[in-house]
Protein backbone atom coordinates (compact mmCIF):
# COMPACT_ATOMS: atom_id res chain seq x y z
CA UNK A 1 0.00 0.00 0.00
CA UNK A 2 2.87 2.27 0.76
CA UNK A 3 4.18 1.87 -2.80
CA UNK A 4 0.83 2.99 -4.23
CA UNK A 5 0.82 6.16 -2.14
CA UNK A 6 4.38 6.87 -3.13
CA UNK A 7 3.40 6.52 -6.79
CA UNK A 8 0.30 8.74 -6.34
CA UNK A 9 2.39 11.44 -4.65
CA UNK A 10 5.04 11.22 -7.39
CA UNK A 11 2.45 11.45 -10.19
CA UNK A 12 0.62 14.27 -8.38
CA UNK A 13 3.88 16.17 -7.87
CA UNK A 14 4.81 15.71 -11.51
CA UNK A 15 1.40 16.98 -12.68
CA UNK A 16 1.51 19.93 -10.29
CA UNK A 17 5.03 20.80 -11.49
CA UNK A 18 3.89 20.64 -15.11
CA UNK A 19 0.90 22.92 -14.40
CA UNK A 20 3.01 25.45 -12.50
CA UNK A 21 5.67 25.42 -15.23
CA UNK A 22 2.99 26.02 -17.86
CA UNK A 23 1.57 28.98 -15.92
CA UNK A 24 4.98 30.61 -15.49
CA UNK A 25 5.90 30.04 -19.14
CA UNK A 26 2.64 31.60 -20.25
CA UNK A 27 3.24 34.66 -18.05
CA UNK A 28 6.82 35.00 -19.33
CA UNK A 29 5.61 34.68 -22.91
CA UNK A 30 2.96 37.37 -22.38
CA UNK A 31 5.54 39.74 -20.87
CA UNK A 32 7.85 39.09 -23.78
CA UNK A 33 5.07 39.81 -26.28
CA UNK A 34 4.17 43.08 -24.51
CA UNK A 35 7.79 44.17 -24.46
CA UNK A 36 8.26 43.37 -28.15
CA UNK A 37 5.09 45.29 -29.03
CA UNK A 38 6.06 48.33 -26.97
CA UNK A 39 9.57 48.33 -28.44
CA UNK A 40 8.18 48.12 -31.98
CA UNK A 41 5.86 51.07 -31.23
CA UNK A 42 8.77 53.02 -29.75
CA UNK A 43 10.88 52.41 -32.86
CA UNK A 44 8.00 53.45 -35.12
CA UNK A 45 7.51 56.63 -33.09
CA UNK A 46 11.21 57.47 -33.30
CA UNK A 47 11.12 57.06 -37.08
CA UNK A 48 7.90 59.03 -37.51
CA UNK A 49 8.70 61.88 -35.13
CA UNK A 50 12.14 62.40 -36.63
CA UNK A 51 10.66 62.18 -40.15
CA UNK A 52 8.13 64.86 -39.27
CA UNK A 53 10.78 67.20 -37.87
CA UNK A 54 12.93 66.67 -40.99
CA UNK A 55 9.98 67.19 -43.34
CA UNK A 56 8.93 70.35 -41.48
CA UNK A 57 12.48 71.72 -41.73
CA UNK A 58 12.55 70.96 -45.47
CA UNK A 59 9.14 72.61 -45.85
CA UNK A 60 10.33 75.68 -43.90
CA UNK A 61 13.33 75.99 -46.21
CA UNK A 62 11.06 75.57 -49.25
CA UNK A 63 8.72 78.27 -47.98
CA UNK A 64 11.63 80.67 -47.50
CA UNK A 65 12.88 79.94 -51.02
CA UNK A 66 9.38 80.50 -52.36
CA UNK A 67 9.19 83.87 -50.58
CA UNK A 68 12.60 85.01 -51.88
CA UNK A 69 11.81 83.96 -55.46
CA UNK A 70 8.50 85.83 -55.30
CA UNK A 71 10.31 88.98 -54.17
CA UNK A 72 12.76 88.68 -57.08
CA UNK A 73 10.19 88.07 -59.84
CA UNK A 74 6.61 87.07 -58.98
CA UNK A 75 5.94 85.99 -62.57
CA UNK A 76 9.30 84.34 -63.16
CA UNK A 77 10.09 80.70 -63.76
CA UNK A 78 12.18 80.52 -60.57
CA UNK A 79 9.17 81.55 -58.47
CA UNK A 80 6.87 79.04 -60.17
CA UNK A 81 9.42 76.27 -59.60
CA UNK A 82 9.90 77.29 -55.94
CA UNK A 83 6.13 77.49 -55.43
CA UNK A 84 5.61 74.03 -56.90
CA UNK A 85 8.42 72.63 -54.75
CA UNK A 86 6.90 74.26 -51.65
CA UNK A 87 3.57 72.62 -52.47
CA UNK A 88 5.29 69.24 -52.82
CA UNK A 89 7.06 69.73 -49.49
CA UNK A 90 3.78 70.77 -47.85
CA UNK A 91 2.16 67.55 -49.04
CA UNK A 92 5.08 65.46 -47.79
CA UNK A 93 4.96 67.19 -44.40
CA UNK A 94 1.20 66.72 -44.15
CA UNK A 95 1.59 62.99 -44.87
CA UNK A 96 4.05 62.57 -42.01
CA UNK A 97 1.77 64.68 -39.80
CA UNK A 98 -0.97 62.11 -40.36
CA UNK A 99 1.42 59.35 -39.25
CA UNK A 100 2.25 61.35 -36.10
CA UNK A 101 -1.46 61.59 -35.32
CA UNK A 102 -1.92 57.86 -35.85
CA UNK A 103 0.95 56.91 -33.54
CA UNK A 104 0.18 59.02 -30.50
CA UNK A 105 -2.70 59.57 -28.17
CA UNK A 106 -0.85 62.47 -26.54
CA UNK A 107 -2.79 65.67 -27.34
CA UNK A 108 0.24 67.88 -26.66
CA UNK A 109 2.27 66.06 -29.31
CA UNK A 110 -0.54 66.36 -31.83
CA UNK A 111 -0.99 70.07 -31.09
CA UNK A 112 2.77 70.68 -31.29
CA UNK A 113 2.90 68.96 -34.68
CA UNK A 114 -0.08 70.95 -35.97
CA UNK A 115 1.48 74.17 -34.68
CA UNK A 116 4.80 73.39 -36.40
CA UNK A 117 2.97 72.66 -39.66
CA UNK A 118 0.90 75.87 -39.47
CA UNK A 119 3.81 78.11 -38.51
CA UNK A 120 5.87 76.69 -41.36
CA UNK A 121 3.01 77.17 -43.81
CA UNK A 122 2.78 80.85 -42.83
CA UNK A 123 6.40 81.69 -43.75
CA UNK A 124 5.60 82.40 -47.41
CA UNK A 125 2.83 84.87 -46.54
CA UNK A 126 5.17 87.53 -45.12
CA UNK A 127 4.82 91.04 -46.54
CA UNK A 128 8.44 92.06 -45.95
CA UNK A 129 11.85 90.74 -44.93
CA UNK A 130 11.40 91.50 -41.22
CA UNK A 131 8.07 89.68 -41.10
CA UNK A 132 9.53 86.74 -43.05
CA UNK A 133 12.37 86.53 -40.53
CA UNK A 134 9.92 86.57 -37.62
CA UNK A 135 7.66 83.94 -39.19
CA UNK A 136 10.66 81.76 -40.01
CA UNK A 137 11.88 82.01 -36.40
CA UNK A 138 8.39 81.07 -35.14
CA UNK A 139 8.35 78.06 -37.45
CA UNK A 140 11.77 76.93 -36.26
CA UNK A 141 10.71 77.33 -32.62
CA UNK A 142 7.53 75.36 -33.26
CA UNK A 143 9.52 72.51 -34.81
CA UNK A 144 11.87 72.52 -31.84
CA UNK A 145 8.88 72.51 -29.47
CA UNK A 146 7.54 69.44 -31.28
CA UNK A 147 10.86 67.68 -30.77
CA UNK A 148 10.87 68.70 -27.10
CA UNK A 149 7.35 67.25 -26.62
CA UNK A 150 8.17 63.97 -28.33
CA UNK A 151 11.60 63.17 -26.97
CA UNK A 152 10.42 62.05 -23.50
CA UNK A 153 7.97 59.64 -25.15
CA UNK A 154 10.67 57.71 -26.96
CA UNK A 155 13.24 57.34 -24.20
Amino acid sequence: MEAIWTSVVAVGGTLMGAVITHIFQRLASRRSELFARSEALRQERIATYSSFAAAAEDYRHGQADRWYRKQQDPDGEAFITARDEAHRLRTATRQVLYRVKLLTDNKEVTLAAERAYQRTRDVSTARNQAERGALDAQARQAIEAFVAHTSPLIR
